[in-house]
């Protein structure tokens, strides 16, 4: 077998914020890979536009006050992707993180 075994409960009702935000990606096989970060929840993140992944594939990202996180693919969906965080983004720096990538706070959703 490859790629990560994930053994994950449904996430998908963690509060998601919208943001726009260009990142490199680090994949083990294929380098650097550049994404696109539409939405994010302290538990992962969403990619539109996404390259050829896989489900289980692995990328390493650096995000404002949290600094390089893994996360992996868990779903796939036409030209978008899930990415769930290998840990949980402690809530003070979650907070912080989203300020610094949604700038205008009409569009923050309230945790």
């Amino acid at each position: 077998m490859s790629g990560a075994q994930l053994s994950v409960t449904d996430q998908r009702r963690a509060t998601r914020h919208p943001v726009d935000f260009p990142v490199i990606g680090e994949h083990r096989a294929r380098g650097d890979l550049p994404l696109h970060v539409s939405n994010i929840s302290a538990h992962g993140f969403m990619v539109d536009a996404a390259p050829a992944l896989e489900r289980g594939d692995r990328v390493i990202i650096r995000l404002p006050h949290i600094g390089r996180i893994e996360a992996y693919c868990i779903w796939i969906s036409d030209d978008r992707a899930g990415f769930q965080f290998e840990r949980i983004i402690r809530l003070d720096d979650f907070v912080s993180m989203i300020e610094a990538l949604q700038p205008n706070p009409r569009l923050r959703r309230r945790s």
